[in-house]
């Protein structure tokens, strides 16, 4: 008997598949998941960038694995989620999409790659209103000076999905149960600083987010005063 994949799960590769089979913005005819070499962000429900990585193998590949098969060290490591992303935006490097391993630019490719990585990192850190995004480790640093090539962005999350999974409310109880995991993984293993320090960027977004929902509903003077609280002040009043 086959199983089905659940209704996000379905939606979630059918909007996936979409943006990937996306012609480049540059009028070139080929898809944007099918370019071997790129760096890629991920962008939660907020617009808030939260994950930026690289390949070298396909960007439709490398994306699918972060997102659907979670077979990557950011999702087993609890350090992204796959529920957090909304948009997904893509910067290939069309140039080198003929070099492989054994290219006698693959060392020049790599380095471009690393760069870009470095640069897209840091511009999505400095987009970011904590100033942080979840990888746990930094990309290496770079000397000289590349430009942002031609990107592509889009949502990868229908509008029925959105209804499941937007609401503040639901989004706070899944970061909660990430932060958790990801806290229990750091009090079992050895682990690098890196990922404590997704830990508590993890931290920062979802007391962010309790607090918005909380001024949104009218915050501290909406919370209800206890019985006695209330009778006391009666008393102070009538004296």
């Amino acid at each position: 008997m086959v199983k089905r994949a659940s209704f996000e799960t379905a939606e979630l590769r059918r909007e996936l598949a979409a943006f990937l089979d996306t012609a480049h913005p540059k009028g070139v005819l080929k898809t944007i998941g099918s370019y071997r070499w790129g760096v890629y962000i991920f962008y939660d429900y907020d617009g808030e960038p939260i994950y930026v990585g690289q390949t070298k193998e396909r960007i439709g590949t490398r994306i699918r694995r972060h997102l659907t098969n979670q077979r990557t060290d950011a999702v087993a490591m609890s350090v992204l989620d796959p529920f957090e992303v909304f948009e997904i935006e893509v910067f290939p490097l069309p140039e080198f999409e003929e070099v492989t391993g054994k290219h006698k630019d693959f060392a020049v490719a790599k380095k471009h790659l690393d760069a870009l990585e470095r640069l897209v990192h840091d511009t999505a850190i400095g987009n970011s209103k904590f100033r942080a995004i979840l990888n746990e480790k930094d990309p290496p640093l770079f000397d000289g000076k590349i430009d942002l090539p031609i990107s592509l962005r889009g949502r990868v999350v229908s509008a029925e999905v959105e209804k499941l999974r937007g609401h503040p409310d639901v989004r706070t109880a899944r970061r909660a149960q990430v932060i958790s995991r990801l806290a229990q993984v750091i009090s079992e293993r050895e682990v690098q600083n890196g990922l404590r320090r997704t830990l508590m960027t993890q931290a920062k977004r979802i007391l962010w987010l309790a607090e918005n929902r909380f001024d949104e509903l009218g915050g501290n003077a909406s919370v209800p005063k206890a019985p006695e609280e209330e009778e006391d002040e009666g008393k102070s009043n009538a004296e």
